[in-house]
């Protein structure tokens, strides 16, 4: 007797997906209700998704969480916040790590410097 039903697996929710309402993506299928921003949840398709391991975004999220960071990258005063990136799922780093070390702590930089210029 024939097995039915067997059609690829969704990538969000893991139901059969039919052909009919089948995106693919990065060799995987989704439904295309499932197939979502993992921050905001917008609806993707092929020009507005960015893929980061096994997790989706939209152009968006993807570029305000794996980015680039700091001074003189944003649009203008529009972009100056507080938000550290909590939300988007960003630890807060602490401002000096257990291995780090400051330039006081290590000695002769200042000469160093100065000899080379």
């Amino acid at each position: 007797m024939p097995v039915w039903g067997g059609g690829n697996k969704c990538g969000a929710c893991r139901r059969t997906v039919y052909h009919a309402e089948e995106v693919q993506c990065d060799g995987r299928s989704f439904h295309r209700c499932c197939f979502l921003c993992m921050v905001c949840r917008k609806n993707l398709d092929s020009t507005t998704v960015a893929i980061h391991d096994e997790e989706i975004y939209c152009k968006s999220c993807y570029g305000k969480k794996y980015g680039p960071k700091g001074y003189g990258y944003g649009q203008g005063a529009g972009t100056l916040n507080m938000d550290r990136g909590e939300r988007l799922g960003i630890k807060p780093e602490s401002l000096e790590s257990p291995g780090t070390k400051t330039v006081s702590d290590v000695p002769n930089v200042g000469r160093v410097l100065n000899q080379q210029l």
